[in-house]
């Protein structure tokens, strides 16, 4: 296929802060057009955009958690770039809902949000920029954000580590079945990395007990996460499609 090294199409949901600006930031400086999506952030999505490499890149708007909405956010990317050839499906909610503590109301409207934005959301992105890739051919990358969490469990973040194994599944089947079409489809399972949102943690009581998860001592840096998206997004990755690529500093050991 002809998918580029740099140059290329790229839309980045949640990018107003934390991962997703080191993504877009990441796709930037790589010489990539980045469209910034965001959902309620509009200053931190306009320092983002502020902050990329390069020119020609966009805002883009819209709750991914209604279908319409997140088809509108992928036709603003095309039209905003031209074409997308690379998605990151980063945007996503992390509620805390232990089990024992949420009385039930609070613990279907924690799992209905967790769904609708995390799984469906991914979902109805992936469909409408996958369809945009195979019209214009060439192929092209989908990167989904997934979570360690998918694998050791979140006993206070139950749909949050639910939603995410789905994520990979579905990164899985996509894989499968848009591969004719030279579009390959990858996942990230990131462990605890440093954001705005985890810094209050990291700072404090806890904080020690975090970073000694990992046998290196510390979490890992939003910009590590975000080079690792970046080559699985890169004409050599093509053959790790269907992966699901562990980032956890050996916190965290599957076989």
């Amino acid at each position: 296929m002809n998918l580029p090294s740099t140059g290329r199409r790229v839309l980045v949901s949640g990018a107003s802060r934390g991962l997703g600006r080191a993504v877009a930031q990441a796709f930037a400086a790589n010489g990539d057009r980045v469209a910034v999506h965001y959902g309620t952030r509009a200053d931190d999505a306009a320092e983002t955009l502020a902050s990329l490499d390069g020119s020609g890149h966009a805002l883009v708007h819209g709750d991914l958690a209604d279908p319409a909405e997140a088809a509108r956010v992928a036709d603003a990317a095309v039209r905003a770039l031209g074409g997308i050839d690379v998605l990151v499906n980063n945007a996503a909610v992390n509620l805390r809902h232990p089990l024992p503590g949420t009385p039930y109301d609070e613990w279907v409207d924690s799992w209905q949000r967790h769904v609708s934005v995390n799984l469906l959301g991914t979902a109805y992105l992936s469909h409408r920029a996958a369809h945009a890739m195979i019209e214009r051919g060439g192929g092209g990358r989908i990167v989904n954000v997934g979570s360690r969490g998918a694998f050791r469990g979140e006993p206070d973040h139950p749909a949050y580590g639910a939603t995410k194994a789905a994520v990979h599944a579905l990164g899985q089947s996509l894989a499968v079945s848009l591969a004719p079409h030279g579009i390959a489809v990858a996942s990230v399972a990131p462990g605890f990395f440093e954001t705005e949102r985890v810094a209050p943690r990291l700072n404090g009581p806890e904080g020690e007990a975090i970073r000694a998860q990992s046998p290196f001592g510390r979490v890992a840096t939003a910009a590590e996460v975000a080079a690792a998206v970046l080559w699985l997004a890169s004409p050599a990755a093509e053959w790790s499609s269907g992966t699901i690529l562990d980032l956890n500093g050996a916190s965290h050991l599957r076989t």
